[in-house]
């Protein structure tokens, strides 16, 4: 494994998972998206105030995963349907013990460590990906015409076509 650089702070301990977990989560949270906003190069990022369990939405997007059931299937009747289950999120130790580095790495994308770039994808949206490549973790945001930019996940990136999909995104960026 690689040295951690100097900018970037400690993993928060998440195992075994408590019942403070997610309030010692939310500290970190408020601290450095609600308290005050990171800024990336020049411009600000900020995040959807809406909340659902009583805390931001974003939270949930960099604390859990979501899992998609597999749809039950057609009965053999002729008039049977799928019936399609609810995705539901469930908290991700992975993600939750690097909510420390989110900040930090949108902060620092021109640190040698980082890989932070916009890519225009299929719909004309242009996010902007922000990939500390060798710990494999990736911060997303949406850019705005304003230079802003709206604070959308964080995850590990665990997949090896994940992987190749950002290094494809990266080989492709605007410039």
């Amino acid at each position: 494994m690689y040295s951690k650089p100097q900018w970037l702070p400690g993993m928060v301990q998440v195992n075994p998972w408590t019942a403070d977990t997610h309030e010692t989560l939310y500290a970190i949270f408020r601290r450095d998206f609600v308290d005050s906003r990171p800024r990336y190069r020049r411009g600000e990022v900020w995040l959807f105030p809406q909340k659902e369990n009583g805390k931001e939405v974003i939270f949930w997007h960099l604390t859990s995963r979501e899992v998609k059931p597999k749809p039950i299937p057609r009965r053999k009747r002729k008039f049977a349907t799928t019936i399609a289950q609810p995705a539901q999120r469930y908290p991700d130790p992975q993600r939750s013990e690097r909510l420390p580095w989110v900040r930090p790495i949108i902060e620092n994308p021109d640190k040698p460590e980082v890989l932070a770039w916009d890519y225009k994808e299929g719909g004309g949206t242009i996010k902007t990906y922000v990939w500390l490549k060798d710990y494999d973790f990736v911060v997303i945001m949406k850019k705005y015409r304003s230079g802003t930019r709206r604070l959308i996940t964080s995850f590990c990136v665990d997949k090896s076509y994940k992987r190749r999909d950002f290094e494809r995104k990266y080989t492709n960026r605007i410039t």
